[in-house]
């Protein structure tokens, strides 16, 4: 077989593999396939490098049944996978997905009870700088903080034992489609992208276009780099917070006590990190991750008069101020109090 040319693409992959340490020599790498042309770049890429890392790679591809032709879709996957010779694993979802978000959350069920069944530590999906720079739009309108704006990262947990990795991240959209044409990869067209009713269509097809016309041509890469100093900022904020609320937290709780915080501990704290630290917490001992006002509620208490509480957060729980503590009260022992 003629060895597939080494482009500056190749290249640039291989040089951020390396330097990010996104994958290890050997690993089993599980590559997310859908057919549109950032997977398929991504697949392309990732088998032309194999020699040089030895990896043993699959595909996965995951059938939401949305559209008419997704059964056919799913079987060009597969055809696509078995021409390449690397396994592939084709996932239907039982009930059509009500929402991006519902699928979103199904196919990472799926990509990780595929990795974690046939001992793949790795799944690799197509996410590029362009995906970067549309999540970060998107998640600045609906308010979210940093840890929203710093979007998609290189490497987070899937599953235990499995990584999610986005190896294309600073690889524009463009990039991808001219390394499909030029390797004469037939790429499946998704319909659903250009229906405007879902925000990120309407961002990818109409925001962004107006912004590089009218502000900047280089916007995905802007936002792009905003991301990823985020992140860095996000993670040593998180590693403080984390460590303040270590401090803050009592020596050896009996295990049935209420949860409890040092006030005059996450007093003297900056700001950023009582928020962070707080929102840990809550984390913790709430039924659904905090948003914005649980943690400002549990905030207004540092500084609060002996016995202020709060309104129920979501569970039904409170937080009340017992002198130089806060403490967390269930709903089934509040009565008992």
């Amino acid at each position: 077989m003629t060895p597939s040319p080494w482009t500056p693409l190749h290249a640039q992959l291989h040089r951020g593999i390396r330097q990010r340490q996104l994958f290890c020599r050997g690993d089993r790498l599980l590559m997310a396939v859908s057919g549109g042309q950032d997977s398929l770049c991504l697949a392309q890429l990732l088998l032309d490098l194999q020699p040089k890392w030895g990896w043993e790679l699959a595909i996965a591809h995951c059938n939401h049944r949305w559209r008419p032709d997704a059964g056919a879709n799913a079987d060009y996957v597969r055809s696509l996978a078995e021409s390449w010779g690397v396994p592939v694993f084709i996932e239907t979802a039982a009930d059509i997905p009500a929402s991006e978000a519902a699928a979103r959350a199904w196919r990472y069920d799926v990509l990780g009870a595929i990795a974690r069944a046939h001992g793949y530590s790795r799944v690799a999906t197509g996410h590029t700088m362009s995906d970067r720079a549309e999540t970060l739009l998107y998640n600045l309108v609906r308010g979210s903080g940093a840890d929203g704006l710093q979007s998609l990262t290189w490497r987070r947990e899937l599953c235990p034992g499995v990584a999610l990795v986005r190896p294309l991240l600073d690889v524009r959209r463009v990039e991808t489609a001219e390394f499909c044409q030029s390797r004469g990869l037939r790429v499946w067209e998704d319909s659903t992208n250009q229906d405007l009713r879902h925000p990120r269509n309407r961002i990818r097809q109409d925001i962004l276009p107006a912004l590089k016309a009218h502000l900047n041509p280089q916007v995905e890469a802007a936002l792009a780099h905003t991301a990823e100093l985020l992140r860095a900022d996000v993670d040593y904020l998180e590693s403080a917070a984390a460590d303040l609320l270590h401090r803050a937290l009592p020596p050896a709780a009996p295990p049935d006590e209420h949860p409890q915080l040092h006030r005059p501990t996450l007093q003297i704290a900056p700001l950023a990190l009582q928020r962070r630290a707080l929102r840990q917490f809550l984390a913790r001992h709430l039924p659904e991750a905090p948003g914005f006002e649980p943690v400002e509620k549990l905030l207004a208490l540092l500084d609060a008069p002996n016995r202020s509480q709060t309104d129920p957060f979501p569970g039904g729980a409170i937080a009340r101020v017992a002198g130089d503590w806060i403490e967390l009260v269930d709903p089934a022992n509040r009565a008992k109090q």
